[in-house]
């Protein structure tokens, strides 16, 4: 062990860590954004601190915190999450260390304890979304056995109105859960439970029907939600259903996989700006989509 790793203690998050690891979320992020150029993903210390704060209360995640145990008291200088609301996939992220502490191999470390903790609960697959800019994080996660599957940009902007023939649009209720997981399987191989459980409770999950029948998904229009379908009408049916008439899409925007060309250049021409590009990277089981979907910022 080096005299970094000795100073440095990992522990479970808890809710009374929000404050502190908000406000290393913010700095963290709003960091590397600035010094490439790009937008900042949390743009104000509240929302870093909003988003620990869902995280830490939210049973469905695991989370880790590193104290630098040096002098007086130990200080939070890092966290990071694993979302295990899937039997079959975890979703790591925000993965974050206080500027001040970085390079010392902190970062490694926050990741090498989710990676395990994953391992420990025989979960087949681990998966996160990197910023295609931030160069030492996909060197990183390369190091540690994740591949890259593909890229997704980040797009943003004025809800698109434009009415996709034959789809319709609604709410999802608790009766859609076991629809909504079927259409996951089938393209993705594995189901998306918890996720759309928290979605529907929460009142920002939507179902798009083909007739009377349904045929996508979408847990949130946000960056933190997913969306499948069976077609790319399923898709634009749910992305235009956004009604607001600001910038609405939650977050810094909704995530495309770029080689999805049909629906990338539909959101272009709908006026969706390019924000960023990030990079999919996977450890463990894996299937190519046999439909069409958009992934959070998680996987």
């Amino acid at each position: 062990m080096t005299s970094t790793e000795h100073a440095l203690r990992l522990r479970p998050g808890v809710i009374n860590d929000a404050k502190e690891v908000g406000k290393i979320i913010f700095e963290a992020f709003s960091g590397i954004a600035d010094k490439h150029g790009f937008p900042r993903e949390f743009p104000t210390i509240d929302i870093g601190i909003n988003t620990a704060s869902s995280f830490l209360s939210n049973p469905g995640f695991y989370s880790v915190v590193a104290e630098d145990t040096e002098g007086d008291g130990n200080k939070v200088i890092g966290s990071n999450f694993l979302d295990e609301r899937s039997n079959t996939v975890t979703g790591v992220g925000p993965l974050t260390v206080d500027p001040k502490s970085q390079n010392k191999g902190v970062g490694k470390q926050l990741m090498s304890n989710v990676m395990e903790r994953a391992r420990s609960k025989n979960y087949p697959a681990i998966r996160l979304l990197q910023a295609s800019y931030h160069n030492r994080s996909l060197a990183l996660y390369t190091r540690l056995g994740f591949d890259v599957r593909e890229p997704i940009s980040t797009l943003q902007g004025k809800p698109i109105q434009e009415v996709i023939p034959g789809r319709t649009v609604r709410v999802a209720t608790d009766s859609d859960l076991e629809t909504c997981n079927a259409i996951c399987r089938v393209i993705h191989g594995h189901d998306r439970n918890g996720e759309i459980k928290d979605s529907i409770k929460q009142g920002i999950a939507k179902v798009v029907l083909h007739g009377e029948k349904i045929t996508g998904y979408t847990s949130g229009l946000t960056y933190f939600n997913h969306s499948v379908g069976f077609t790319n009408d399923d898709l634009k049916a749910l992305i235009a259903s956004e009604t607001t008439t600001t910038d609405c899409y939650g977050g810094p925007g909704i995530l495309i996989p770029t080689r999805n060309a049909e629906l990338f250049r539909w959101c272009l021409e709908n006026k969706l700006r390019l924000v960023h590009q990030l990079t999919l990277m996977t450890i463990g089981m894996y299937n190519e989509p046999a439909g069409y979907y958009m992934p959070s910022i998680l996987y």
